[in-house]
């Protein structure tokens, strides 16, 4: 991805954020410039990956595959005594016609929330003891309180207001229903970590190469330099 486009896209979801009264924490607001002198203060920032983050699954074509979010919290697996938070909470944009790929977490169960804007549509598959996707087998389903059964590949339709929980091993994808708008999602998790809990079905990548054609606007999550 080009530099220019992660900045309109921060800049987008910073702008979601203010029109459905979320609030970022300091940390969201630092600029690259104050990051080279941040001490180890921020730490629990740079370890735990919290901050702005943009995928583009490695696939180049943002405005089709891809979304951008930030993480809020996180604790980190690898570094428990020091952090030993167990949950996490992200905050996720996704513009209409932008798709993020069929994915299930081994570790981490979620929910998924829309916060405003248009409608999420989530599509739900169970896992094979192979980890490949089962199309056979009824998915059971837990909204707002509400547990049910739909056949496999069924699409859960989120409006603003309601979730979905989704359970290990549990495929799903999600998009904006067409006409709906773009929608601010909530994600509140057990704790998160990108590099080891996605098992994508087909693979693909999840942070992008990125094309320096402009300065950069915020720091990625996996862009912080070293304490000093």
């Amino acid at each position: 991805m080009k530099r220019s486009e992660i900045n309109k896209a921060l800049k987008e979801l910073e702008a979601m954020c203010e029109k459905y009264c979320r609030k970022l924490p300091p940390f969201c607001h630092f600029t690259p410039e104050q990051w080279q002198d941040i001490s180890h203060e921020y730490d629990e920032v740079r370890d735990c990956m919290l901050g702005w983050d943009i995928t583009d699954y490695g696939m180049g074509d943002f405005d089709k595959i891809g979304f951008s979010l930030i993480t809020i919290r996180n604790g980190n697996q690898h570094m428990k005594d020091k952090y030993p938070k167990v949950y996490a909470e992200k905050l996720l944009y996704l513009k209409e016609g932008q798709y993020s790929p069929n994915h299930f977490h081994w570790y981490k169960t979620e929910d998924i929330i829309n916060c405003g804007g248009g409608n999420v549509l989530i599509k739900v598959y169970n896992s094979l003891p192979d980890e490949e996707i089962d199309y056979e087998s009824d998915v059971t389903v837990h909204t707002d309180g509400r547990t049910y059964t739909v056949p496999a590949g069924s699409v859960i339709r989120l409006t603003p207001g309601e979730s979905i929980h989704i359970q290990q091993y549990m495929y799903h994808d999600f998009n904006v229903e067409p006409g709906t708008g773009s929608v601010l999602l909530a994600e509140v998790s057990q704790c998160n970590d990108d590099n080891t809990d996605n098992r994508f079905n087909p693979p693909v990548g999840r942070f992008p190469a990125i094309e320096e054609d402009e300065p950069p606007y915020r720091l990625l999550c996996n862009e912080y330099p070293a304490a000093k």
